[in-house]
């Protein structure tokens, strides 16, 4: 598949090369890390198990390419983006089949993610003209006291290298949300991609490479984590990181020193269903964002708080929507696909046998092959049951029945996460009050969650991140505000 035309080089024999200084390259270190299948749970890929050496060489080129880059015109960095969108388009087949491969991603949604990168990365570079165009004047006399004697100019500057980290469930479309704000800033950026996503993200690195950046300036570098993810960390290289992840983020942000973080970590994203709800519409969203790539989404409904008088309808309905979801192989683009790992499969079946064991009520049967998980809904799900908290990132969901909207709100509140919630009502005042009083970073109001578009903002409170993503966000996060002051002579010795 990808060993043959434009992606010839990326790979030798069966193992893929990583990418530094403008060249793909196999390690010293002669290791390969394999990359498992979860469908067949065999391995299907081989990839670099790169070395700290390889990593500082790495660093050391990104410094200097970064120097000659934040030179580089505004409208040449937004060419060039402009450029490897329009590749990675073109060449969505071969890397829309590696997310099937290497993360069961069912194979209309894998496409999907690959033009969606696309699109931001086109966005990314006509909104990072606009914003980075612009400075600010300020004259000191709009400050008591002072004398219009000193004019400010401000810009924003890049920050230097980026370090970018994203996970395996959309390895590249949030590796492109942070490569494309960090390069049109003026940055450079290294990137780890996760092990399961990793060869999809050699791919779209490719693509960039086909467009023409500087050597140097954009990396990707394989391995195992525990080799070289807290030296990638921790390096003093790095000058800014953002990961998207689970609760490796926490570990992270306590060991990275002072700078710049991006953090969106889990979420126990709730939805809270009034009793003058659109029933039809709750059941939709309920099914498409618990169940949609397995619930392996941090922005899934992942806890439905729902008023006891309409509980019984509302089940009813989602239980017939269910009922209709395939299950099987991504490459059949079956709604319902095998969990990343077996070990991810292994987490969820203890959550499910926590709270079968508490009593609570099964609405379909629990049924699992290998890394397959067949969707269920836990109905009757009380406080003291694991998966009223705890984040299954599969497709399982619990129901909490509540009387009265406060409890919904409570039970939202109390979690450790805070990423999105969503609140299904027909009136408008009690929509935005609820939102008001749930600690998330988003709540969406008649509609499951959902990261996009990749402009809105995002963010998460609590557990579940620090700093705020979208385009814009990111532009302005992977940037320093640099200040020139001009002191004129005082207006008396002038007028003298």
């Amino acid at each position: 598949m990808a060993g043959t035309g434009v992606f010839e080089e990326i790979i030798d024999g069966d193992v893929y090369k990583y990418y530094s200084e403008g060249e793909w390259k196999n390690s010293s270190s002669g290791k390969t890390v394999a990359i498992i299948n979860p469908t067949t749970r065999k391995p299907h890929f081989k990839v670099q198990a790169c070395s700290q050496e390889e990593v500082n060489k790495i660093m050391e080129s990104a410094k200097v390419a970064q120097k000659a880059w934040a030179r580089t015109p505004l409208w040449k960095r937004a060419e060039l983006l402009h450029k490897a969108a329009a590749l990675l388009k073109e060449h969505r087949a071969p890397i829309a089949e590696c997310l099937v491969k290497e993360i069961a991603k069912p194979a209309k949604d894998a496409v999907i993610e690959v033009v969606r990168s696309g699109d931001l990365i086109s966005y990314t570079a006509e909104e990072g003209v606009r914003l980075l165009g612009e400075g600010k004047f300020l004259v000191s006399d709009s400050f008591p006291g002072n004398e219009r004697t000193k004019y400010c100019l401000t810009s924003k500057i890049p920050l230097g290298v980026v370090l970018a980290i994203p996970p395996f469930n959309y390895p590249v479309n949030l590796a492109v949300s942070k490569i494309g704000p960090a390069l049109i800033a003026g940055n450079s950026l290294v990137l780890k991609p996760p092990t399961q996503g990793a060869v999809a993200a050699l791919h779209m690195v490719h693509c960039f490479h086909l467009a023409g950046f500087p050597k140097g300036l954009i990396s990707c570098v394989t391995g195992k984590g525990s080799e070289i993810g807290d030296f990638l960390t921790m390096h003093p290289g790095v000058n800014c990181i953002s990961f998207t992840g689970g609760d490796t983020g926490v570990a992270i942000s306590k060991k990275a020193g002072m700078i710049p973080l991006q953090m969106e970590l889990g979420g126990k994203d709730a939805c809270i269903v009034l009793e003058d709800a659109d029933l039809d519409l709750v059941a939709a969203n309920i099914v498409k964002g618990g169940f949609s790539y397995s619930g392996q989404r941090c922005t899934a409904v992942k806890v439905v708080l729902v008023m006891e008088s309409i509980a019984d309808a509302l089940v009813e309905k989602v239980n017939a929507k269910i009922a209709k979801l395939t299950v099987g192989p991504p490459e059949d683009d079956s709604d319902i696909t095998p969990v990343v790992t077996e070990s991810s499969a292994n987490f969820i079946e203890g959550l499910v046998m926590d709270a079968k064991e508490r009593g609570a009520t099964f609405c379909q049967e629990y049924k699992r092959e290998g890394n397959l998980i067949w969707p269920l809904l836990l109905d009757h799900v009380r406080p003291d049951m694991r998966i009223a908290w705890e984040e299954p990132f599969g497709p399982v969901l619990p129901v909490i029945r509540i009387n009265a909207i406060e409890e919904g709100i409570h039970h939202c509140n109390a979690s450790n996460f805070g990423l999105q919630g969503c609140v299904f009502t027909r009136d408008i005042v009690k929509a935005i009050m609820i939102s008001d009083a749930m600690e998330t970073g988003t709540v969406q109001i008649n509609s499951a969650p959902a990261r996009g578009p990749d402009h809105f903002p995002f963010q998460g409170l609590k557990d579940s991140g620090i700093g705020s993503q979208g385009i814009t966000n990111s532009i302005n996060m992977m940037t320093k505000i640099k200040s020139t002051v001009i002191n004129l002579p005082s207006p008396s010795y002038t007028m003298g």
